[in-house]
C-alpha cells in the first residue's frame, strides 16, 4: 500500500501489484482436453527444485527457465494463443477497472462479538453475560439450533473479491 498524486493533487491510496511475466505453459482445447483453457505459468525456479514432470512440462512449452506456479484460465474459442507467449503487466494499460481475486486475512477462532457484530452483554454492574452470545434456540419445541444460526467459528481466511478497482498506473 502506498499513495500517489492524481492530475488533480489530490492524495490516491493504491496497492503495488506485480503481475508477470506469465508465460503461456499449455492451451487446452474442447477436442483433446475436453474444455478451453490457457494455462499460465508464474515464479521462475531453479530445474533443481522441481520434479522433473514439472520441469519437462514447462520444457515442452518451450520456457528456458521452468515456473513454480501454475494456473489456468477459462478462454474463449477464438483466442490465439500458443505455449510460449508472455502476459505482462502492459496487458493491463488498456483497462480501467479489474476484479482482485484474493485470499482474506485469517483472524483464527472468534466470537460472536467480532465475528457477526453482535452487541454482548453489559460490562459493568454485575454483568456476568459480557461477550457472550446468549440464547441460541427456543424451547423443547423444535428442541434445536436453527442451521446457519450465527455462532462462534474460524474467521477469515477465505477467497475474497474485489470489483470494479480502477487501475490508476501500470509500469512495465
Amino acid at each position: 500500500m502506498t499513495q500517489i498524486w492524481d492530475k488533480d493533487g489530490v492524495r490516491v491510496s493504491v496497492t503495488v501489484i506485480e503481475a508477470g511475466p506469465c508465460p503461456v505453459v499449455q492451451v487446452k482445447t474442447a477436442g483433446v482436453d475436453g474444455y478451453e483453457a490457457v494455462q499460465l505459468g508464474w515464479a521462475p525456479q531453479k530445474a533443481s527444485r522441481l520434479s522433473k514432470a514439472e520441469v519437462a512440462h514447462c520444457a515442452k512449452a518451450g520456457l528456458e527457465t521452468p515456473v513454480r506456479v501454475l494456473r489456468e484460465f477459462k478462454a474463449d474459442a477464438g483466442e490465439t494463443v500458443k505455449a510460449g507467449d508472455v502476459f505482462d503487466v502492459s496487458m493491463f494499460s488498456d483497462t480501467g477497472h479489474v476484479d482482485v481475486i484474493g485470499t482474506g486475512k485469517g483472524r483464527g477462532f472468534q466470537g460472536v462479538v467480532k465475528r457477526h457484530g453482535f452487541a454482548g452483554g453489559p460490562m459493568t454492574h454485575g454483568g456476568h453475560v459480557k461477550r457472550r452470545p446468549g440464547s441460541i434456540g427456543m424451547r423443547q419445541d423444535p428442541g434445536l439450533v436453527e442451521k446457519g444460526h450465527p455462532m462462534p467459528g474460524h474467521m477469515g481466511a477465505r477467497r475474497v473479491t474485489t470489483q470494479n478497482l480502477a487501475v490508476v498506473q501500470v509500469r512495465p
